[in-house]
């Protein structure tokens, strides 16, 4: 009975070392998987922010709210670059020259085959070319893959929440604003259950967004993250 009493008490011992051990390594575990998928999360939605200001800058500053939209943009538009080469010196800024006087001089120049005008502002050695890039070849690293942006890692398919809505400032003037996101239910799913429900209270009772998100479809944010 001796042997059975001291072979039952060491089984409790180690349960009890075995709780306190998952009590203190549990909240450890979840926070360094909570950042991994975070990182990857947060990389994303940078990634979707950076096509989006693109796609605004060439559609009369409007986001769009499609990710077909979106990802076509990404695969198959282009960008305008502008080459330059010299600038205006102070003279010729104190003269009244402007770059774009200084450009319609020259494509003036160009039509009529002279160049009189281009000699008296001085302007034989400036230039300015617009070539145009393609969106894949100018903001994303080599390889990217933009139907990739889409899906929210560690989501098993499930995809981010992309909206806008169109507003008018105090001013008058239209502008357009962009919100995309996702819960931890999402990305966190398959990591502690009841981290996650701790996670979510405190993020309700600091009256914040339970998930990743940039922009806002309640307030102008320029876009920034809920991270930074």
């Amino acid at each position: 009975m001796k042997t059975v009493f001291n072979i039952v008490l060491g089984l409790c011992a180690l349960v009890l070392v075995y709780i306190c051990y998952a009590s203190i390594m549990g909240p450890i575990n979840f926070e360094e998987a909570k950042k991994h998928r975070d990182a990857a999360v947060i990389a994303r939605l940078i990634d979707i922010r950076k096509a989006q200001l693109e796609y605004r800058g060439l559609h009369d500053q409007q986001y769009t709210a499609s990710f077909d939209t979106l990802i076509d943009f990404v695969k198959n538009q282009k960008l305008p670059f502008i080459f330059k080469q010299g600038e205006l010196d102070d003279k010729q800024l104190e003269d009244g020259l402007t770059e774009k006087k200084a450009i319609n001089i020259i494509n003036k120049a160009k039509k009529t085959g002279n160049y009189s005008e281009v000699k008296k502002w001085g302007l034989e050695n400036f230039k300015r070319d617009t070539m145009w890039v393609a969106v894949l070849d100018t903001i994303f690293p080599k390889g990217f893959n933009a139907d990739s942006m889409r899906y929210v890692p560690f989501g098993n398919g499930a995809q981010f929440e992309m909206a806008i809505r169109n507003d008018t400032a105090k001013s008058g003037a239209p502008f357009c604003l962009l919100e995309v996101k996702t819960p931890y239910d999402v990305y966190l799913n398959g990591l502690d259950k009841q981290e996650i429900a701790n996670l979510k209270d405190l993020q309700t009772k600091l009256g914040k967004y339970s998930g990743l998100m940039i922009g806002s479809l309640e307030t102008a944010n320029n876009n920034a993250g809920n991270w930074e």
